[in-house]
């Protein structure tokens, strides 16, 4: 019989991996990326401090209120977007994309590209 891993323990693991090799500072904070089956959530962080600097998710009443659905690749694309929008006014231009263990493709790869072409730098 063979032992197969969960899916989330794997993506446990990636994570772990990635986290090792960067991290946020206060001149490029991380832009850290998590997808449940329902929802995105988005944060840009400062790990020096710790601070999470600014958020956005598909949660929140104002981005909520734009979508038709909250778990496809359109609301990751908004939400690239509005995570963008948030970090330009807070003064942030460069940061470190952290795609949390997830697969660069699908609703990742679009928040990421929506970000880019909204002024993130990374």
């Amino acid at each position: 019989m063979i032992n197969k891993e969960s899916r989330s323990a794997i993506r446990t693991k990636k994570h772990l991996k990635i986290r090792n090799r960067f991290n946020g500072t206060a001149e490029r904070p991380r832009l850290a990326v998590f997808r449940s089956n329902n929802h995105m959530y988005a944060q840009i962080i400062d790990d020096t401090v710790g601070n999470t600097l600014v958020s956005a998710s598909t949660v929140q009443k104002d981005v909520k209120a734009q979508l038709e659905k909250t778990n496809d690749v359109a609301a990751a694309a908004y939400l690239g977007q509005v995570i963008a929008k948030r970090a330009l006014d807070a003064g942030i231009k460069e940061v470190v994309f952290d795609r949390g263990g997830f697969i660069y493709q699908g609703k990742v790869k679009a928040l990421a590209d929506a970000a880019r072409e909204a002024g993130l730098e990374f």
